[in-house]
């Protein structure tokens, strides 16, 4: 059903603070942090905080030295 989404450009969650449209449940959780302000993920090397677990796993990158396009 999801994946189906892709290509019927289905959108069924709206938000309702700016209106934007998504296809998918957890992708809308993660914008809806934008205007919450809410930062679950937090970096076990700084201590500094993100609000989507991808952003998270990003930046300890710039700890760890991986470099996983090269």
């Amino acid at each position: 059903k999801k994946h189906t989404r892709v290509h019927t450009g289905e959108k069924p969650y709206t938000c309702k603070d700016c209106g934007k449209e998504f296809a998918d449940s957890s992708t809308f959780k993660n914008h809806l942090r934008v205007h919450t302000g809410e930062k679950p993920f937090k970096c076990t090397f700084c201590k500094r905080q993100f609000a989507t677990r991808t952003t998270l796993k990003r930046h300890t990158r710039t700890h760890t030295g991986e470099k996983p396009y090269k």
